[in-house]
């Protein structure tokens, strides 16, 4: 069973949809026997990297999370703000993230982009992946993804680097060390190529 962490992420229900049509088992749930259960997670994300991490403590629900994360090794993907949390911290805010994934998040810095491009980096962009993964089976990559961030992660491992984007700088796009997973593009808002990441995430 696939569980999406509800923890009041407003895209949840939008990955929740993809799960239904494609008549894969999944369940929404922030309750921590019901998470103990889980052989898959999902972290949704939309919005503020101190907002979200804020909405876990008052959860109480990140110890659970570890738990299952770092010792039984539950696979996790996490998606846009769920990706960026999988890490340290963020320049975004204070608060801590998971720290399950080496690495900070940063905030693109526009005087170094040579075109301009404006933020946020919002609409299609392709992704390239740098290493074989099955996360990427079936996706043409030439048909891109749907992004909408302002931040971007930045690992301190280069091997955690499973795709890249370029938009003004070349930036992680898909993350992943062990069994922790993260793409900050949305792929509830990427058509074919979404629902092929979503299957191929229930198949690992």
């Amino acid at each position: 069973m696939i569980t999406l962490i509800n923890y009041g992420s407003g895209n949840i229900h939008a990955i929740a949809n993809i799960y239904k049509r494609l008549n894969i088992p999944y369940i929404l749930s922030s309750d921590i026997s019901t998470l103990k259960k889980a052989e898959k997670l999902i972290l949704p994300g939309v919005g503020d990297f101190d907002e979200t991490m804020k909405l876990f403590r008052k959860l109480d629900i990140k110890d659970t999370l570890d738990e299952l994360v770092l010792i039984k090794k539950v696979p996790i993907l996490g998606v846009c703000v769920g990706m960026q949390i999988l890490g340290n911290l963020s320049e975004e805010g204070t608060e801590n993230g998971f720290g399950w994934i080496d690495g900070e998040v940063k905030k693109f810095d526009v005087t170094k982009f040579m075109h301009k491009p404006h933020l946020p980096h919002m609409g299609w962009n392709e992704v390239d992946p740098i290493k074989k993964s099955p996360l990427f089976d079936q996706v043409i990559s030439e048909n891109g993804f749907y992004f909408l961030h302002s931040y971007y992660f930045s690992c301190n491992n280069e091997s955690d680097i499973l795709a890249k984007t370029n938009y003004g700088i070349e930036f992680a796009s898909a993350i992943n060390h062990n069994n922790v997973f993260g793409f900050q593009f949305h792929p509830e808002k990427s058509h074919q190529n979404g629902i092929e990441i979503f299957r191929n995430y229930a198949n690992l």
